[in-house]
């Protein structure tokens, strides 16, 4: 695997797996201390939590069981989810009613964009990949 890859399922590994790790063991306190959308109830925050450290898992897993192939997510998956979700976080910053203060819609919008930015760059890194091995 070349170098680009790795340090894209690098990043992209640990921040779903620090982001994953917070909201499991401190689900309303990563809400109140971000400014994010409250809820009622840990279940929501950690479930997501659990999916998105699962996210991280399977990057990870991409990234040591390449030459074994043993597969896990690779760029092709991580693409769709950063793309997917930082498009739905965009329209929910965009067009939904969301009563949070400044620093939520901050957080919330650099997050989206971080996201976003790192799914843009394992687009780039995947259809150069792509191009390199067909000619």
């Amino acid at each position: 695997m070349k170098l680009a890859p790795k340090i894209l399922l690098i990043v992209d590994g640990v921040v779903n797996l620090l982001l994953g790790i917070f909201l499991v063991a401190f689900p309303m306190g990563v809400v109140r201390l971000l400014g994010l959308p409250s809820t009622n109830t840990n279940f929501y925050p950690s479930i997501l939590g659990a999916v998105i450290f699962g996210i991280g898992l399977a990057l990870f897993l991409e990234l040591i069981g390449y030459k074994k192939q043993f597969r896990g997510l690779g760029l092709g998956g991580a693409i769709v989810i950063n793309l997917a979700g930082s498009i739905v976080l965009f329209c929910w910053l965009l067009f939904g009613a969301l009563s949070i203060p400044m620093k939520g819609r901050i957080i919330l919008w650099s997050v989206a964009l971080i996201v976003f930015a790192i799914g843009i760059a394992e687009l780039y890194f995947k259809a150069w990949l792509y191009e390199n091995h067909t000619t």
